[in-house]
Protein backbone atom coordinates (compact mmCIF):
# COMPACT_ATOMS: atom_id res chain seq x y z
CA UNK A 1 0.00 0.00 0.00
CA UNK A 2 1.68 3.60 -1.06
CA UNK A 3 1.30 6.37 1.29
CA UNK A 4 3.23 9.75 1.57
CA UNK A 5 5.05 11.28 4.17
CA UNK A 6 6.16 14.98 4.11
CA UNK A 7 8.82 17.23 6.07
CA UNK A 8 10.50 20.20 5.26
CA UNK A 9 14.09 21.92 6.76
CA UNK A 10 14.00 25.58 8.04
CA UNK A 11 14.89 27.39 11.30
CA UNK A 12 14.45 24.68 13.99
CA UNK A 13 15.87 21.55 13.96
CA UNK A 14 14.19 18.25 14.45
CA UNK A 15 15.63 15.06 14.69
CA UNK A 16 14.95 11.18 14.44
CA UNK A 17 18.31 9.50 15.12
CA UNK A 18 21.04 11.03 13.53
CA UNK A 19 23.30 12.72 15.33
CA UNK A 20 25.97 10.59 16.71
CA UNK A 21 24.98 7.09 14.74
CA UNK A 22 22.66 4.71 16.50
CA UNK A 23 24.65 0.90 16.85
CA UNK A 24 23.48 -0.75 13.51
CA UNK A 25 23.09 -4.37 14.05
CA UNK A 26 22.83 -4.91 10.11
CA UNK A 27 22.84 -2.10 7.84
CA UNK A 28 19.68 -0.88 5.86
CA UNK A 29 19.90 0.12 2.78
CA UNK A 30 18.25 3.43 1.81
CA UNK A 31 16.51 4.97 -1.20
CA UNK A 32 14.69 7.87 -1.92
CA UNK A 33 11.82 8.95 -4.35
CA UNK A 34 10.55 11.86 -5.22
CA UNK A 35 6.90 12.17 -6.19
CA UNK A 36 4.58 15.74 -6.33
CA UNK A 37 3.12 15.15 -3.15
CA UNK A 38 6.66 14.65 -1.31
CA UNK A 39 9.38 11.97 -0.82
CA UNK A 40 8.78 8.54 -0.69
CA UNK A 41 11.83 7.01 1.88
CA UNK A 42 12.30 3.40 1.40
CA UNK A 43 14.76 0.79 3.08
CA UNK A 44 15.50 -2.35 0.87
CA UNK A 45 13.22 -1.43 -1.16
CA UNK A 46 10.19 -1.25 1.06
CA UNK A 47 8.18 1.78 2.73
CA UNK A 48 9.83 3.29 5.58
CA UNK A 49 8.03 6.52 5.56
CA UNK A 50 6.87 9.54 3.32
CA UNK A 51 7.27 13.24 4.06
CA UNK A 52 4.02 14.90 2.42
CA UNK A 53 3.94 18.10 1.90
CA UNK A 54 0.23 18.53 0.14
CA UNK A 55 -2.04 16.59 3.06
CA UNK A 56 -3.22 19.49 4.88
CA UNK A 57 -2.05 22.57 6.22
CA UNK A 58 1.84 21.51 7.13
CA UNK A 59 4.06 18.91 5.82
CA UNK A 60 3.53 15.76 7.75
CA UNK A 61 5.45 12.00 8.08
CA UNK A 62 2.97 9.56 7.42
CA UNK A 63 2.83 6.26 7.43
CA UNK A 64 5.66 5.66 9.74
CA UNK A 65 6.82 1.98 9.85
CA UNK A 66 8.30 0.74 12.67
CA UNK A 67 11.02 -2.31 12.83
CA UNK A 68 8.48 -4.93 13.34
CA UNK A 69 6.55 -4.06 9.75
CA UNK A 70 3.58 -2.67 12.01
CA UNK A 71 2.78 1.53 11.30
CA UNK A 72 3.75 3.25 13.99
CA UNK A 73 1.57 6.36 14.25
CA UNK A 74 -2.13 6.98 13.48
CA UNK A 75 -3.80 7.02 10.20
CA UNK A 76 -6.61 9.33 10.67
CA UNK A 77 -7.67 11.79 9.48
CA UNK A 78 -5.45 11.08 5.94
CA UNK A 79 -7.61 7.32 5.99
CA UNK A 80 -10.34 6.19 8.45
CA UNK A 81 -9.31 2.52 10.01
CA UNK A 82 -11.29 0.64 12.03
CA UNK A 83 -10.23 0.90 15.33
CA UNK A 84 -9.02 4.31 15.41
CA UNK A 85 -9.88 7.73 17.70
CA UNK A 86 -11.12 9.88 15.02
CA UNK A 87 -10.51 13.09 17.19
CA UNK A 88 -8.00 16.09 16.73
CA UNK A 89 -8.00 15.76 13.31
CA UNK A 90 -5.03 18.64 13.21
CA UNK A 91 -2.45 15.43 14.69
CA UNK A 92 -1.55 14.13 11.65
CA UNK A 93 1.00 11.19 12.44
CA UNK A 94 4.09 13.30 12.68
CA UNK A 95 4.83 17.07 12.19
CA UNK A 96 6.17 19.95 13.78
CA UNK A 97 3.78 23.60 14.40
CA UNK A 98 2.73 25.91 17.52
CA UNK A 99 -0.48 26.60 18.61
CA UNK A 100 0.38 31.07 19.24
CA UNK A 101 2.92 32.34 16.60
CA UNK A 102 2.33 36.12 16.21
CA UNK A 103 -1.10 35.39 18.05
CA UNK A 104 -2.09 33.06 15.10
CA UNK A 105 -2.50 29.48 15.43
CA UNK A 106 -0.69 27.34 13.40
CA UNK A 107 -1.63 24.32 15.07
CA UNK A 108 -5.49 23.62 15.32
CA UNK A 109 -7.18 23.18 12.00
CA UNK A 110 -9.92 25.66 13.24
CA UNK A 111 -11.29 29.09 11.66
CA UNK A 112 -9.28 31.32 10.75
CA UNK A 113 -5.48 28.72 11.57
CA UNK A 114 -2.30 29.66 9.62
CA UNK A 115 -0.45 27.18 7.10
CA UNK A 116 3.21 26.06 6.50
CA UNK A 117 3.73 26.23 3.06
CA UNK A 118 6.73 23.82 1.62
CA UNK A 119 8.67 26.31 -0.20
CA UNK A 120 11.76 24.25 -1.84
CA UNK A 121 14.06 20.82 -1.15
CA UNK A 122 17.70 22.37 0.27
CA UNK A 123 18.51 17.96 -0.25
CA UNK A 124 17.33 14.62 -0.89
CA UNK A 125 20.17 12.08 -0.81
CA UNK A 126 20.30 8.42 0.02
CA UNK A 127 23.91 7.39 0.37
CA UNK A 128 22.94 3.25 1.72
CA UNK A 129 23.22 3.79 5.14
CA UNK A 130 21.16 6.58 5.23
CA UNK A 131 18.61 9.49 3.88
CA UNK A 132 18.66 12.85 4.23
CA UNK A 133 15.82 14.76 3.19
CA UNK A 134 16.13 19.07 3.81
CA UNK A 135 13.50 21.71 3.32
CA UNK A 136 12.75 25.61 3.13
CA UNK A 137 9.14 26.63 4.64
CA UNK A 138 6.92 29.67 4.40
CA UNK A 139 4.78 29.88 7.87
CA UNK A 140 1.59 31.76 6.30
CA UNK A 141 -0.87 33.05 8.07
CA UNK A 142 -4.63 33.08 7.17
CA UNK A 143 -4.51 35.73 4.56
CA UNK A 144 -1.41 34.25 2.62
CA UNK A 145 1.22 36.44 4.31
CA UNK A 146 4.49 35.33 5.37
CA UNK A 147 5.13 35.21 9.27
CA UNK A 148 8.10 33.28 9.54
CA UNK A 149 10.21 30.63 7.92
CA UNK A 150 12.03 27.39 8.85
CA UNK A 151 14.60 24.88 7.21
CA UNK A 152 14.55 21.16 8.28
CA UNK A 153 16.62 18.45 7.98
CA UNK A 154 15.64 15.06 8.40
CA UNK A 155 18.01 11.94 8.49
CA UNK A 156 16.53 8.34 8.44
CA UNK A 157 18.41 5.24 10.10
CA UNK A 158 17.58 1.59 10.63
CA UNK A 159 18.90 -1.30 11.35
CA UNK A 160 16.96 -4.99 12.96
CA UNK A 161 16.10 -3.29 16.04
CA UNK A 162 15.16 0.30 15.57
CA UNK A 163 14.44 3.04 13.04
CA UNK A 164 15.07 6.89 13.55
CA UNK A 165 14.74 10.22 12.57
CA UNK A 166 16.68 13.09 13.37
CA UNK A 167 14.51 16.20 12.98
CA UNK A 168 16.51 19.32 12.93
CA UNK A 169 14.69 22.11 12.55
CA UNK A 170 15.99 26.25 12.19
CA UNK A 171 13.46 28.86 12.43
CA UNK A 172 14.01 32.47 11.32
CA UNK A 173 12.64 35.61 11.25
CA UNK A 174 12.39 36.77 7.82
CA UNK A 175 9.33 38.98 7.65
CA UNK A 176 9.65 41.10 11.21
CA UNK A 177 9.57 40.20 14.71
CA UNK A 178 8.11 36.62 15.25
CA UNK A 179 6.46 36.19 19.05
CA UNK A 180 6.15 32.43 19.78
CA UNK A 181 3.38 32.32 22.76
CA UNK A 182 3.08 30.57 25.66
CA UNK A 183 0.50 27.91 25.24
CA UNK A 184 0.21 23.70 25.73
CA UNK A 185 -0.95 23.36 21.99
CA UNK A 186 2.44 22.47 20.65
CA UNK A 187 5.05 21.51 18.40
CA UNK A 188 7.08 18.53 17.37
CA UNK A 189 4.16 16.50 17.52
CA UNK A 190 3.82 12.25 16.81
CA UNK A 191 0.34 10.63 17.74
CA UNK A 192 1.07 7.14 18.37
CA UNK A 193 -1.32 4.03 17.30
CA UNK A 194 -4.71 4.16 19.40
CA UNK A 195 -4.18 0.64 20.76
CA UNK A 196 -0.24 1.81 22.00
CA UNK A 197 -2.32 4.57 24.26
CA UNK A 198 -2.78 4.39 27.85
CA UNK A 199 -6.61 5.26 27.41
CA UNK A 200 -6.67 2.13 25.66
CA UNK A 201 -5.79 -0.52 28.52
CA UNK A 202 -3.59 -2.72 26.21
CA UNK A 203 -0.78 -2.22 28.04
CA UNK A 204 0.47 1.39 27.09
CA UNK A 205 2.86 3.03 29.32
CA UNK A 206 5.05 6.59 29.37
CA UNK A 207 8.26 6.49 30.93
CA UNK A 208 10.57 9.74 30.84
CA UNK A 209 14.30 10.40 31.34
CA UNK A 210 13.11 11.28 34.81
CA UNK A 211 11.40 8.48 35.85
CA UNK A 212 8.25 9.73 35.79
CA UNK A 213 5.29 7.37 34.33
CA UNK A 214 2.30 7.38 32.57
CA UNK A 215 -0.33 10.87 33.73
CA UNK A 216 2.62 12.32 35.54
CA UNK A 217 4.60 13.17 32.60
CA UNK A 218 2.81 15.37 31.38
CA UNK A 219 3.88 18.73 31.40
CA UNK A 220 7.46 18.00 32.85
CA UNK A 221 10.75 18.72 31.56
CA UNK A 222 12.79 15.59 30.60
CA UNK A 223 15.28 14.92 28.12
CA UNK A 224 13.67 12.04 26.40
CA UNK A 225 10.64 10.05 26.81
CA UNK A 226 9.42 7.18 25.63
CA UNK A 227 6.07 5.69 24.45
CA UNK A 228 4.95 2.00 24.27
CA UNK A 229 2.65 -0.39 24.16
CA UNK A 230 1.23 -3.48 21.69
CA UNK A 231 1.51 -3.15 18.24
CA UNK A 232 -0.27 -6.12 16.20
CA UNK A 233 1.01 -8.45 18.98
CA UNK A 234 4.16 -7.47 19.39
CA UNK A 235 5.34 -4.76 22.48
CA UNK A 236 7.28 -1.54 20.09
CA UNK A 237 7.67 2.25 21.08
CA UNK A 238 8.35 5.68 20.48
CA UNK A 239 11.05 7.49 21.93
CA UNK A 240 11.86 11.22 20.98
CA UNK A 241 14.98 12.84 22.52
CA UNK A 242 15.68 16.26 22.94
CA UNK A 243 19.63 16.91 21.73
CA UNK A 244 21.09 18.96 24.84
CA UNK A 245 21.94 21.75 22.23
CA UNK A 246 18.21 22.32 21.44
CA UNK A 247 16.82 25.92 22.20
CA UNK A 248 15.66 25.24 25.91
CA UNK A 249 16.93 22.03 26.59
CA UNK A 250 15.05 19.88 28.71
CA UNK A 251 11.74 20.78 26.97
CA UNK A 252 8.49 19.72 28.81
CA UNK A 253 6.10 17.63 27.51
CA UNK A 254 2.73 17.80 26.12
CA UNK A 255 2.07 13.87 26.48
CA UNK A 256 -1.33 12.56 26.55
CA UNK A 257 -2.91 9.48 27.63
CA UNK A 258 -5.08 9.34 24.59
CA UNK A 259 -1.93 9.01 22.38
CA UNK A 260 -0.91 12.73 21.97
CA UNK A 261 2.88 13.00 22.11
CA UNK A 262 4.71 16.20 21.58
CA UNK A 263 7.77 18.54 22.64
CA UNK A 264 7.00 21.87 23.93
CA UNK A 265 9.81 24.47 24.58
CA UNK A 266 6.80 27.22 24.77
CA UNK A 267 4.63 26.07 27.19
CA UNK A 268 4.60 26.93 30.82
CA UNK A 269 1.38 28.12 32.02
CA UNK A 270 -0.60 25.40 31.76
CA UNK A 271 2.10 22.72 32.17
CA UNK A 272 2.64 24.27 35.77
CA UNK A 273 -0.73 25.82 36.42
CA UNK A 274 0.44 29.16 37.05
CA UNK A 275 -1.44 32.17 34.83
CA UNK A 276 1.65 33.95 35.22
CA UNK A 277 4.06 31.90 34.32
CA UNK A 278 5.40 32.98 30.93
CA UNK A 279 7.34 30.79 28.36
CA UNK A 280 6.50 33.50 25.25
CA UNK A 281 9.83 33.45 23.06
CA UNK A 282 10.63 36.82 20.64
CA UNK A 283 12.90 36.41 18.16
CA UNK A 284 13.99 39.66 16.57
CA UNK A 285 14.53 40.20 12.93
CA UNK A 286 16.90 38.60 11.42
CA UNK A 287 17.43 35.86 13.86
CA UNK A 288 16.85 31.69 14.59
CA UNK A 289 17.07 29.57 16.63
CA UNK A 290 17.27 25.35 16.61
CA UNK A 291 15.47 22.92 18.04
CA UNK A 292 16.48 19.31 17.36
CA UNK A 293 14.83 15.78 18.25
CA UNK A 294 15.86 12.47 17.32
CA UNK A 295 12.59 10.12 17.18
CA UNK A 296 13.48 6.02 17.46
CA UNK A 297 11.49 3.52 16.42
CA UNK A 298 11.89 0.39 18.44
CA UNK A 299 11.36 -3.35 19.56
CA UNK A 300 10.22 -3.99 23.26
CA UNK A 301 9.75 -1.14 25.96
CA UNK A 302 12.36 1.49 26.64
CA UNK A 303 15.29 -0.44 28.44
CA UNK A 304 14.56 -3.61 25.81
CA UNK A 305 15.42 -0.68 23.98
CA UNK A 306 18.21 1.11 25.84
CA UNK A 307 16.93 4.41 25.32
CA UNK A 308 19.03 5.68 28.13
CA UNK A 309 22.13 4.70 26.44
CA UNK A 310 20.66 6.05 23.12
CA UNK A 311 20.68 9.38 24.30
CA UNK A 312 23.97 9.30 26.01
CA UNK A 313 24.95 8.79 22.59
CA UNK A 314 23.10 11.24 20.79
CA UNK A 315 23.93 14.01 23.25
CA UNK A 316 27.41 13.95 23.01
CA UNK A 317 27.50 14.32 19.37
CA UNK A 318 27.40 17.99 17.86
CA UNK A 319 27.05 19.04 14.15
CA UNK A 320 27.25 23.15 14.47
CA UNK A 321 23.46 24.45 14.83
CA UNK A 322 22.87 27.06 17.02
CA UNK A 323 20.82 26.52 19.67
CA UNK A 324 20.10 30.26 20.83
CA UNK A 325 20.36 33.62 18.97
Amino acid sequence: MVRFAAFSIGCFVLSFVTVGQPPMASAADFSLKKHERGVRVEIDGQLFTEYLIATGPKPILWPVIGPTGAEMTRAFPMEQREGEKHDHPHQRSVWFTHGDVNGIDFWSENGDHGSIAHREYLKTSADGERAVIATRNDWLDHDGKKVLEDERTLTFRADDQQRSIDFDIVLRATAGPVTFGDTKEGSMGVRIPTVMDLNSNQGGHIVTSEGLTDKAAWGKPAAWVDYHGPVDGAVVGIAILNHPGSFRYPTRWHVRDYGLFAANPFGLKDFVGDNNADHAYRLEPGKSFALRYRIILHRGDHEAAKIKAAFEKYASVGDGLRAVP
